[in-house]
């Protein structure tokens, strides 16, 4: 039987005792929210569907948007997931980190359908932060931790994002700091003659086609039948209209520059790309509190500008 939903929410220092203690809630059925090297994310116990379903219904996520399950290390995976041989090369070589996998989905394992949106396959992750693979360790099993924000919102990298966009409505955070990377891990499908990139993120596309030698098959768009997380036309979205690849703001718009172009405020004076990264969602979520309407300059599209701009384009869509 779950616990029931918190009438206050509770900060926690990720200490090692803090997150036993988070452990044995979300045994419980809770719902805590863990900070990653991506971003802070809402864990829930994958194996619970009563726990899994209150995750959707705090977050307002359609249940078709499936969810990823976050592993301890590649043995925890290869009990929920089938990792063929490159699957398995790319966990080797890049995780702990910001990649998952989708892979077809192993009888037996614990993460439950609902976790998985009904598909036949499974979005694994072995995250590169300390508090959640501890987390996952002291659980024993995988947690299904999707951006602790509310579904299309901006996403969290802080314990404090989380406590404004979530108020009550989870049971505690494990405050670990700042997310360092700020973006989304990539997600790799192997469901196919060749690894296919579904999201851009913190892995650039051209580490992994370097390592493995061959071009990553192109997403497919698939509308709202999402085959993993982070595919919906609509997401990371402020309030605010945002509008792209702009050289002149218009009046009443807070402009955000890069490099060499200057605005109200830049996301890297520098031109840094990774700095651009940690610093788009918190800027975006500053900028969303006073304005309603924000510019932003052309970001480059190559390393990590792949997956800045795969973000901009889906917080600026509109239905």
């Amino acid at each position: 039987m779950g616990i029931a939903v918190a009438m206050a929410i509770q900060i926690a220092k990720a200490t090692p005792q803090a997150i036993l203690e988070a452990a044995e809630l979300i045994k419980r059925g809770g719902l805590v929210a863990v900070p990653t090297e991506t971003v802070y994310g809402i864990a829930a116990d994958a194996a619970n569907p009563e726990a899994v379903a209150r995750l959707y219904q705090v977050k307002g996520r359609p249940r078709f948007n499936p969810l990823i399950a976050h592993v301890n290390g590649l043995a925890m995976a290869e009990r929920e997931g089938v990792l063929n041989g490159l699957a398995a090369k790319c966990a080797q070589e890049y995780w702990p980190g910001p990649l998952t996998l989708v892979v077809p989905v192993r009888a037996g394992g614990k993460t439950c359908e609902l976790g998985r949106a009904g598909l036949p396959s499974i979005a694994l992750r072995h995250p590169g932060h300390s508090v959640a693979h501890d987390l996952v360790t002291a659980l024993g099993r995988p947690v299904v931790a999707p951006s602790a924000n509310r579904s299309g919102r901006i996403s969290p990298v802080s314990a404090q994002d989380v406590a404004e966009e979530l108020g009550h409505s989870i049971d505690l955070i494990l405050d670990g700091g700042r997310s360092p990377l700020g973006m989304e891990s990539t997600i790799l499908g192997f469901l196919g003659d060749r690894p296919q990139l579904l999201r851009p993120g913190g892995l650039e596309r051209g580490r992994i086609e370097h390592f493995l030698q061959m071009p990553l098959a192109a997403p497919v768009a698939t509308g709202d039948k999402p085959t993993a997380p982070g595919q919906l036309s609509r997401h990371y979205s402020p309030n605010a209209r945002l509008r792209l690849n702009v050289i002149e703001p218009e009046p009443g718009e807070v402009f955000i520059g890069f490099g060499d172009i200057k605005g109200d405020c830049s996301l890297s004076p520098k031109g840094d790309l990774r700095q651009a990264a940690a610093s788009l969602y918190p800027l975006l979520r500053h900028l969303d509190r006073t304005h309603d309407r924000i510019a932003i300059c052309p970001i480059p599209q190559h390393g990590l500008g792949e997956a800045i701009n795969d973000r901009l384009r889906r917080a600026a869509h509109r239905d």
